[in-house]
């Protein structure tokens, strides 16, 4: 079904709904690498106002890709909860955002609706919102998870210490990560990227964090964001997995150029949930995913079918909520320049990410980062901080000195994630809060300086292994 819509003269016609969504998008360089972008500005506002009148019934109605041959767009229709959708299916995108921003829209109405909302409505409304509109609609959405403590909660703002080795060394993963400890981070997860995907690898650096984690006392979870694959091969060994990671993508296609399948997400989640019952640990949940995304990943395969970034995008996220992750993570701008060029773009990525996972019922963090071939510099990622603080980000990443060492691009740091909790006055997660307060690594709810080397006494032996 064609869409037009006629701007100061000049008359644009849009063919179907993927290419009037694709064309609805802002600028991104990604889109323009597939050949789907709007052509002018003029083409762009052009379809805003035509995507503004469609109803969200006809998008449910008309999936950018046929069900039959992609299982995430099975997995779309067959989650939707078309009873509370019901209500909304003769809104149209326009009144859909409206909605949104109404004030009596507060966050126990939109938890409400998760089900009701399918990733391409999602998408559509994303495209509508200003940037200031992102973040009001995020801050009212709290998704809370829990696994060893509890993340989510108003006021609380975690921080995932990141403490990746060019040669994975255990110890001196492990010292970075007491490192992020002293600054009150590593709430969200101790969670290493490895650098060579061996089980061998992979279960060393899962025994050093769950060592560290032991001997500390700390209330947190530990990950190795290997392979889901060489992750189960480890727990075959016995090794300890606190969080199963993996990285997904809005189209069966993409994901399949990872190596996953829904089958094997939901089988891994289930092993994993039946080795937590065996060993002897104070879970607080059984929430044990860790996924992460970012725009412009399917395109990167080959494997997009002609749909925007964007979309593709929050198709992701029914991938990540078919599990019941603990913990979901917008790498958005780790990809690179090709999907999104500049400081604009990452930014903007940023926030459409954070609140397309927050409508669709996630626990969403940002990887708020930048490869050095893009046009972006720490104050980019300080200007993206700051408004995903506001919009109510779950989590965020602590590199040692904003410089990831083994993945060779640029993040957040451990004093970045301190003084932004210090800016909004908000806490880690409450179990890890008191933890800090017990270790004298916090004070009055505050870093306590003075008291810190009290964690280090004890440690040499951790360390070392």
């Amino acid at each position: 079904m064609p869409y037009a819509h006629t701007v100061r003269g000049e008359r644009f016609v849009f063919s179907d709904l993927r290419d009037l969504l694709a064309k609805a998008n802002e600028v991104k360089s990604g889109d323009q690498l597939a050949g789907v972008a709007a052509r002018s500005e003029r083409e762009r506002a052009a379809a805003r106002h035509a995507l503004a009148d469609v109803p969200l019934g006809e998008i449910v109605d008309n999936p950018v890709i046929d069900p039959d041959a992609d299982d995430v767009s099975r997995l779309i229709l067959d989650s939707h909860d078309t009873a509370a959708f019901a209500p909304f299916r003769s809104m149209t995108v326009g009144e859909f955002r409206e909605f949104l921003l109404r004030e009596t829209t507060d966050g126990s109405v939109l938890n409400r609706l998760r089900w009701a909302i399918t990733p391409e409505v999602a998408a559509a409304v994303a495209k509508l919102m200003g940037n200031k509109d992102l973040v009001y609609v995020a801050a009212k959405i709290r998704n809370v998870t829990r696994c060893r403590n509890t993340l989510g909660d108003r006021g609380v703002f975690g921080v995932r210490v990141q403490p990746n080795h060019p040669t994975d060394d255990v110890t001196g993963i492990l010292v970075g990560a007491v490192d992020g400890l002293l600054f009150g981070c590593g709430d969200a997860v101790i969670g290493i990227n490895p650098a060579a995907d061996s089980v061998d690898t992979v279960a060393a650096i899962l025994q050093g964090i769950d060592r560290l984690i032991t001997a500390t006392g700390a209330p947190t979870q530990g990950c190795c964001l290997a392979h889901i694959t060489t992750q189960l091969a480890a727990l075959d060994r016995d090794a300890p997995v606190d969080l199963l990671f993996q990285s997904v993508a809005g189209t069966q296609a993409a994901n399949a150029s990872f190596g996953v399948s829904l089958g094997l997400l939901r089988e891994g989640r289930e092993r994993v949930l039946e080795s937590h019952r065996k060993r002897d640990v104070p879970w607080v949940g059984n929430q044990v995913m860790y996924l992460e995304t970012g725009q412009g990943s399917a395109l990167s395969a080959d494997a997009h079918h002609g749909v925007d970034q964007l979309t593709l995008e929050a198709r992701a996220y029914a991938v990540a909520r078919a599990v019941d992750p603990f913990l979901v993570n917008s790498v958005v701008g780790f990809i690179g320049p090709e999907y999104l060029y500049d400081e604009r773009q990452i930014i903007r990525a940023g926030l459409e990410d954070h609140f397309m996972g927050k409508l669709l019922g996630l626990p969403m963090g940002v990887d708020v980062c930048y490869t050095n071939h893009a046009e972006a510099d720490q104050n980019s990622a300080d200007n993206l901080l700051l408004l995903l603080a506001a919009a109510g980000c779950n989590y965020v990443m602590g590199v040692p000195c904003s410089d990831d060492v083994m993945l060779n691009y640029q993040s957040t740091s451990y004093h970045d994630a301190a003084t932004v909790r210090e800016l909004f006055g908000l806490s880690p997660a409450p179990e890890f809060a008191r933890w800090l307060g017990e270790r004298g690594i916090f004070r009055s709810g505050r870093l306590a300086p003075g008291s810190r080397p009290a964690l280090l006494a004890g440690l040499d032996r951790v360390l070392t292994g």
